[in-house]
């Protein structure tokens, strides 16, 4: 009820209040067993959707460092040629 003390740290009771039931809220009867697995189970999705951006970034960086030297080695190609058409 309302004049309720919160519960002591590792003891199991409902956590009052808040919106209606969505997959990132919790209804009013939630345990704190349920929160942590929620938690955990949340924990979880953001390290995959992490790992998978960061690998996505990686492929990405790979590939822009590949067309950096590709663009240096014409530009060097290009002035050797300059250069050697202008006895330099």
């Amino acid at each position: 009820g309302p004049g309720r003390l919160p519960a002591a740290a590792g003891e199991e009771g409902p956590v009052e209040g808040g919106p209606p039931d969505h997959s990132y809220s919790l209804s009013s009867g939630t345990t704190s067993e349920e929160l942590l697995r929620k938690l955990n189970e949340q924990r979880d999705i953001i390290m995959k959707e992490m790992k998978g951006s960061i690998r996505r970034l990686r492929l990405a960086e790979a590939q822009l460092r590949e067309e950096i030297r590709e663009k240096d080695r014409l530009l060097h190609a290009a002035s050797a040629g300059t250069r050697k058409r202008h006895g330099l």
